[in-house]
């Protein structure tokens, strides 16, 4: 069986948020849950992490829709899912989040070559309201050169 790629963005993280440093970290799923993911039945849009009081991370809020051939041993949608890096990298990432207010966003769900689940997470700093305006004008600012630039060479 070819599997096709599965990347399932985050698209309002990097409008949200300015990230400042990036991690790949793996996920513990179940059965269904991995199915689930395999046909893109997931959405990482409106989730964030957080860490346990015994130092583990953990991604609340994400939604992977229930597996169509699953019986009644069948996952919670909305389940809060522990997130696997190394001892070194969770250490850094929660005194960053106790010290300095930051906080961790997913960016990225993908599978990777040996068909593990992996999610890409950031470091990162909520943008105030007159940033996000900034990135909307430079967004639009380059369509309009690109446009330009298009009419100009034809």
């Amino acid at each position: 069986m070819i599997q096709k790629k599965i990347n399932i963005k985050n698209k309002r993280a990097r409008f949200d948020f300015e990230i400042i440093d990036t991690y790949t970290a793996g996920l513990v799923l179940s059965g269904t849950e991995i199915k689930s993911i395999r046909l893109s039945k997931a959405s990482i849009s409106e989730s964030f992490c957080e860490f346990n009081d015994r130092g583990e991370l953990f991604i609340i809020n994400m939604q992977i829709d229930e597996y169509s051939h699953g019986s009644h041993y069948n996952h919670l949608p909305k389940a809060e899912r522990k997130l696997l890096l190394n001892r070194g990298e969770l250490k850094k990432l929660e005194k960053e989040v106790k010290n300095t207010g930051l906080t961790i966003v997913p960016l990225n769900l993908f599978l990777n070559d040996r068909g593990l689940a992996k999610i890409n997470v950031a470091l990162a700093k909520g943008k105030k309201l007159y940033d996000k305006r900034e990135t909307m004008k430079d967004r639009d600012n380059k369509k309009d050169l690109d446009r330009i630039k298009k009419s100009f060479n034809n």
